[in-house]
């Protein structure tokens, strides 16, 4: 097994050095002024929406962290859900509320007020908000769970005032959670590409990512995609290197273990608390529930090649999957079994920073000389889709590795049990909820990808979300909402198939 790791790591790394290598040497010195403009947007709309995103989750998480409600359950699945969205489906259902033919600019319209205009850098802050504040929510709320419970009891004993809980409890968990948050949701928003295609609305709201886009696929500037490809590099893992320094968890010690019960939820104000959780779930569920209504509606607007499109997006999700599931399970096992563990594991979280487009430049490089990228296509996506799955699914599934080892990993020693016996006799049995959970992530983030694909796919090749961007492109919304209700339907119900086959028949 450890000598399977050894292989994948060289994989790994050669799938993100090769492309760098091949990015520096393409690339000129210099960089030419029409650059500027979309490494400056890109900056300014990641570190805006990080700010946004982070400063609206903390009401959010305080909110969740001290009131006990009915649905509380139900309201954090649905802060879960956005995560699983396919990017091109949320812009669909965020056009359907706030974009001018929307919901609110309908209720607008008899005040005699103009339609709203989501297009540019406002709507690409409304976007990355909706997908990165639930996100924010649960890394902070998980923060102040960290909290002991017998901590909150014994303040509310000493009735300590707000400002004494605030310096005790609340920054603490602030100065521990949210500049990681911060951090990891600029380094997603960098290499947001699906959303700012959508709704940049023109060439002032281009990104690094949209700008390779546009010198490979229209102006064929090998140079230009490698200067922005390497830019987009530097600040990735400047951003990854300052989120593993300043991601630090509070500590507050150990408890009892009591189930967590925040002391603190009668203080503060119930109806800002109310008002708080009954926007957030506006603000996360609309757009939803605008998808699912527009798409029954479209359904009988279905185009002709959905079919093709579905089964595409099914066979890369399927190779996608079980390449980033063989990868994840061995490097998590080496870096359970090797002395240089810590560092092998740095290094493919690294892969957080590499953006789709660099890796998917860099091969474009390599290939371009030998063979037609386009005519791979398929292969290309399904290659980096797992590439990028992998750190998620290290994240999961190497925790419950270790505890495998560490309960069970002398008692097999002793038994003689090695290599696939006992990854079969014993691990896998141990580890199946957090595979079923990876893998269905794997598989739900690569059906719903509208990235690399659009770098490399000629134009008699589609998969589900590059259909729909293509009919949005073509004004044919009432086709592209049954398309994207047939996506969505696709991507949880793999996470679902997945997800539940982990947990068993029973769960």
């Amino acid at each position: 097994m450890k000598r399977l790791g050894y292989i994948a790591l060289s994989l790994v790394a050669l799938l993100v050095l090769a492309p760098v290598v091949a990015l520096l040497l393409r690339a000129e010195t210099g960089t030419s002024a029409p650059l500027w403009p979309a490494i400056r947007f890109t900056l300014l709309q990641a570190s805006l929406s990080a700010l946004v995103s982070v400063a609206l989750a903390v009401p959010l998480a305080k909110a969740l962290a001290r009131r006990a409600f009915f649905g509380r359950g139900l309201m954090l699945s649905l802060l879960g859900a956005p995560f699983l969205l396919p990017s091109i489906v949320a812009v669909l259902g965020l056009l359907a509320i706030w974009g001018r033919s929307g919901v609110f600019s309908d209720i607008l319209a008899p005040l005699g007020l103009a339609p709203l205009d989501i297009y540019g850098l406002k709507g690409v802050l409304l976007a990355h908000v909706f997908f990165n504040l639930p996100l924010a929510t649960r890394m902070l709320l998980q923060g102040w769970q960290a909290v002991p419970t017998e901590h909150f009891r014994l303040a509310a004993q000493l009735n300590l005032a707000p400002r004494a809980r605030f310096a005790l409890f609340d920054m603490p968990v602030l100065r521990g959670a949210a500049p990681s948050a911060l951090l990891v949701i600029f380094m997603l928003c960098m290499s947001s590409f699906a959303v700012v295609l959508a709704l940049g609305g023109g060439p002032k709201a281009s990104t690094i990512e949209l700008a390779i886009y546009q010198a490979l696929r229209f102006e064929f500037d090998l140079s230009t995609a490698a200067k922005l490809a390497m830019v987009q590099l530097a600040f990735g893992l400047v951003a990854a290197l300052l989120a593993f320094q300043f991601g630090k968890a509070a500590r507050f010690g150990s408890g009892l273990g009591a189930p967590f019960e925040n002391w603190d939820m009668r203080k503060g104000p119930k109806w800002l608390d109310t008002l708080t959780l009954l926007l957030a779930a506006g603000f996360v569920g609309l757009p939803m529930l605008a998808i699912l209504l527009k798409g029954l509606a479209g359904l009988g607007a279905l185009p002709a090649g959905l079919g093709a499109a579905f089964a595409v997006s099914l066979a890369v999700a399927a190779a996608s999957t079980l390449l980033a599931l063989a990868l994840s399970l061995t490097l998590a096992n080496l870096i359970e079994t090797s002395q240089h563990g810590r560092n092998i594991e740095l290094f493919s979280l690294l892969l957080l920073a590499t953006s789709p487009f660099v890796i998917g430049t860099g091969l474009f490089i390599i290939i371009n000389p030998f063979a037609s990228p386009f005519a791979l296509a398929l292969p290309i996506t399904a290659l980096i889709n797992a590439a990028l799955s992998l750190p998620l699914m290290l994240r999961i599934l190497r925790p419950a590795l270790s505890r495998v080892q560490q309960n069970y990993g002398p008692l097999a020693n002793g038994l003689g049990l090695h290599g696939w016996a006992r990854f079969k006799l014993l691990t896998l049995p141990q580890i199946r909820p957090e595979l079923g959970f990876a893998t269905g992530l794997a598989a739900a983030l690569s059906m719903g990808d509208l990235g690399v694909i659009t770098l490399f796919a000629p134009p008699d090749v589609e998969t589900l979300p590059l259909l729909m961007y293509r009919l949005m492109g073509s004004y044919q919304m009432d086709a592209a909402a049954g398309v994207a209700l047939v996506l969505l339907a696709a991507s949880f119900g793999l996470f679902y198939l997945f997800d539940k086959g982990g947990r068993g028949a029973g769960a």
